[in-house]
């Protein structure tokens, strides 16, 4: 941390947003001596952070245990209606999943990893079991490669020498040599793919999505498992729906963008109606 910053930063709040991160699939429920182990904070500390937390609606206790409420959501869905991104989205994601029949999410780079910002889940009996806000590393991704092409090479080295904050741990790792070819068909497809590098069966393919100047801003992905659907089927029938709703998606967001802050809301609202009279017409 530069030193002009370490006089502004404020200490506590950083660690009550290491009590908070500290809450995952595998720990929905903790007591203080498991957060104080898994955050490395002394127990009078991960009290005195938990009863402001229990003050403000963010966690609960039964039981001598602390669990995280729905009120959590609204810091992270803060940030996707601040972007804007995720209304325009929506809608076709929710075409694209009905087309497909398959789960359809949205994801943005943080680090080495993707962090799921949207998702239109389809109900199967296996599943890679992912939610919004979760993460996984960016390499062994279809999603992760999309956004990982648009990086300078400067870029790539670092960000891929990030640690990981992902609890998932890929079937492939992939080192910047390794994956650069991947990049660069990426690049000259203008899409990617991910053939069971993130786990045996599964096979993904994700698009980029484009702000104003071109830059890539997030990556629309669908993942299947291939016992379910051959990956002709994927890259023949998928993949053309997929291009689609990523050009459909730069649109309407560019179209929003273009409005005041009122009535791009306004507007994100009505094309979810429009998108749904479509549907039902």
């Amino acid at each position: 941390m530069p030193e002009s910053s370490k006089k502004d930063f404020v200490e506590a709040l950083a660690r009550g947003l290491e009590v908070i991160r500290s809450f995952d699939r595998l720990h929905m429920k903790q007591t203080i001596s498991q957060i104080s182990e898994r955050t490395l904070l002394a127990r009078p500390t991960v009290l005195r952070l938990l009863i402001t937390l229990k003050e403000l609606g963010y966690v609960r206790e039964i039981d001598n245990q602390y669990s995280l409420t729905p009120k959590v959501v609204d810091l992270g869905m803060s940030y996707i209606s601040a972007l804007g991104l995720y209304g325009a989205a929506k809608p076709h994601m929710e075409v694209l999943s009905k087309q497909v029949d398959q789960t359809v999410s949205l994801a943005e780079l943080d680090g080495s990893d993707i962090v799921y910002t949207g998702r239109v889940e389809v109900p199967k009996i296996v599943s890679v079991g992912v939610t919004v806000g979760a993460r996984l590393p960016s390499a062994s991704t279809a999603m992760g490669r999309v956004l990982l092409a648009e990086l300078a090479e400067q870029d790539l080295q670092e960000v891929l020498s990030t640690p990981t904050m992902s609890m998932f741990y890929p079937r492939t790792n992939f080192t910047v040599e390794q994956l650069r070819p991947r990049l660069d068909r990426v690049r000259a497809n203008g899409w990617a793919e991910s053939d069971e590098d993130l786990q045996y069966g599964v096979h993904a393919i994700a698009a980029p999505i484009r702000s104003e100047d071109l830059s890539v801003v997030a990556a629309i992905g669908i993942g299947v498992h291939t016992s379910e659907v051959s990956k002709d089927v994927i890259r023949e029938k998928y993949l053309p729906l997929l291009l689609d709703a990523a050009k459909g998606i730069e649109d309407d967001w560019r179209k929003c963008a273009e409005l005041p802050n009122s009535m791009a809301a306004i507007n994100l609202d009505g094309l979810q109606l429009l998108h749904l009279r479509r549907e039902n017409s």
